[in-house]
């Protein structure tokens, strides 16, 4: 098997696993080659993603690689998620959002804690328009669900992974939070005056 047969391989177990990726492990195994010639094929993979035609892009999550969209091309995505139906985010869904972006993974009480209001509405809000998850449960009583961010979420903000989103100072209070909040969104040109996307 040459390396183009082998890279197309690749490929389609990528795009098979969807979000959850295939570690670099895992592929070695499942095309039967050694690391050496593995990361060869990365590497070439990679470049090929690379090229200007195509849409698509390699991302490495701490040895777990799946296929994402080019963060160039996020305003076309945008488009694609402002459906006509879709409602704009409120202020309360805006600052949720910039919380679990920040503190994922991360319980609906944690986010009330530190918002000072329940967040119900805003989470699922968040959850139906497909920017966060469900990403376990915390190990405590009652097990409650932890939530974060999804692909679409780094999608939406034109990034490629969620280390590159701006540094925000210590949170002590809601105020402080809201005001951080707002200049995190304003930083993206996502967000209108009226404070809604």
């Amino acid at each position: 098997m040459n390396v183009e047969e082998q890279k197309a391989i690749m490929e389609g177990l990528l795009f098979a696993s969807g979000e959850d990726g295939v570690t670099e492990k895992k592929l070695a195994e499942l095309l039967e080659v050694s690391q050496t010639s593995l990361k060869t094929i990365l590497e070439q993979l990679t470049r090929d993603y690379q090229q200007a035609d195509r849409g698509i892009t390699l991302m490495d999550t701490n040895g777990t690689f799946h296929l994402t969209t080019k963060p160039e091309h996020a305003p076309y995505y945008k488009k694609l998620l402002d459906t006509t139906t879709s409602t704009r985010l409120s202020q309360a869904a805006l600052e949720t959002l910039a919380i679990i972006a920040y503190r994922q993974p991360i319980t609906r009480i944690e986010i009330d804690d530190l918002r000072g209001v329940k967040s119900d509405r805003a989470v699922q809000t968040l959850s139906n328009r497909g920017l966060i998850e469900e990403k376990g449960r915390k190990e405590a009583i009652g097990r409650p669900v932890l939530f974060g961010t999804t692909r679409e979420f780094l999608t939406y903000f034109g990034l490629s992974s969620i280390e590159e989103l701006p540094p925000l100072q210590e949170i002590e209070q809601q105020h402080d939070f809201e005001e951080e909040a707002d200049l995190f969104f304003e930083k993206f040109n996502h967000e209108n005056s009226d404070g809604s996307l």
